[in-house]
């Protein structure tokens, strides 16, 4: 026998007691209403059968959806999966929610209209510019034609009763008392070095490798220097400005500049005397020392500007004197001394070329002959 349907049993359920027809339609729209809110219980008969998201069918219609495209697909439209059901579809959570929310952090740098969104550069803050600094400019002594001068390199202690505006000493020989003495008197100090020859006895001998050294210059113990070898000779001279000026001393004197005129043992050719003697005067004046130009009378006109005075030996007795005139246009010192010419020959010609001039014996001890 068929089993009767559940709105065949409320139709005669109904015929049964006489009820009007909208009662029994009434009690089949409350029998639906009951169904709708037993869904969740599992039931498989009366009303439920009816509705499409009932509990079983939604089930299997999520379980094709993740076999095919996994829990959490993008595909659908938004509001709706693949089946048209109203489930679990990803599009309805709040962004963020699930494992896509790295697309969506990435969705944050484009505009609403899909451009990239584009990022000021960070500002970047420029160096302080300098302002002017304490440094004081380097200044030395520049001695002028007339001073008088005394030259003493033996014979120590240095003899200080002389009247002189200016002494000519060893570097290494006199100490700093005496220079001391000699600036609470007034006077200007000179230190006395050789640039262009090597001496053995001095305390830096050490320093001047052999390949530098070349004749004998006719002095015992001293030896011409190549003076091409300006970047293995330079520290050891700047090393004896250092010196002359950690003493004290005003200037200093550099001598044997001119072994491109002697017999040297090397090629020396006079733009290398030129540079080296230019190299010496700017290390002198980055020191604060005047510096002044021994002998080497060929390139006073083309050294005069980088050296503060000039040093000469025997000038009127080769009838040289008038090359040092440059000097004293130049409004510098010109200290001139002779050996055997005597004054009456040499004082006239230095009178006239306002040369300040002395005789000496050679080997430079205390003793001195002025001009009347």
């Amino acid at each position: 026998m068929r089993a009767e349907s559940f709105v065949e049993r409320i139709t005669k359920f109904s015929e049964r007691h006489r009820q009007p027809l909208f009662g029994s339609i009434a009690i089949i729209t409350l029998a639906g209403l009951v169904s709708v809110f037993t869904i969740g219980g599992g039931t498989e008969g009366g009303l439920g059968g009816f509705f499409p998201f009932s509990e079983k069918q939604n089930d299997s219609q999520d379980s094709l959806i993740a076999g095919q495209d996994g829990p959490n697909s993008t595909d659908d439209e938004p509001g709706q999966n693949s089946q048209g059901s109203s489930g679990s579809n990803d599009t309805n959570k709040t962004p963020g929610a699930n494992s896509n929310d790295s697309k969506d952090s990435k969705s944050d740098s484009k505009n609403p209209d899909g451009s990239p969104k584009t990022t000021a550069a960070p500002k970047t803050t420029s160096a302080p510019k300098s302002g002017p600094t304490n440094k004081q400019p380097v200044t030395w002594w520049k001695p002028t034609p007339g001073m008088t001068w005394q030259w003493q390199l033996v014979d120590l202690p240095i003899d200080t009763r002389v009247e002189a505006d200016i002494y000519n000493v060893d570097l290494f020989d006199v100490d700093t008392s005496t220079i001391a003495t000699l600036h609470k008197q007034g006077r200007k100090v000179i230190c006395y070095m050789s640039a262009g020859s090597f001496e053995d006895w001095r305390p830096d001998a050490a320093n001047f490798p052999a390949a530098v050294l070349g004749n004998n210059n006719g002095w015992p113990g001293e030896r011409w220097l190549d003076i091409r070898a300006i970047n293995v000779l330079m520290p050891i001279m700047e090393a004896r400005f250092d010196l002359c000026k950690s003493k004290g001393f005003d200037a200093v004197e550099v001598d044997n500049v001119d072994g491109y005129t002697n017999g040297t043992g090397f090629p020396l050719t006079p733009d290398h005397q030129l540079t080296y003697n230019r190299r010496l005067a700017k290390a002198a004046h980055d020191r604060g020392l005047a510096i002044a130009l021994k002998n080497d009378l060929d390139q006073i006109p083309e050294l005069v500007n980088d050296f503060d005075l000039a040093i000469n030996e025997e000038c009127a007795a080769y009838n040289e004197c008038a090359a040092l005139k440059p000097f004293i246009d130049a409004n510098k010192a010109v200290l001139h001394a002779e050996y055997k010419t005597e004054l009456d020959r040499f004082c006239p010609i230095s009178a006239a070329l306002k040369l300040s001039s002395i005789r000496k014996n050679l080997e430079l001890d205390f003793w001195r002959q002025t001009c009347p």
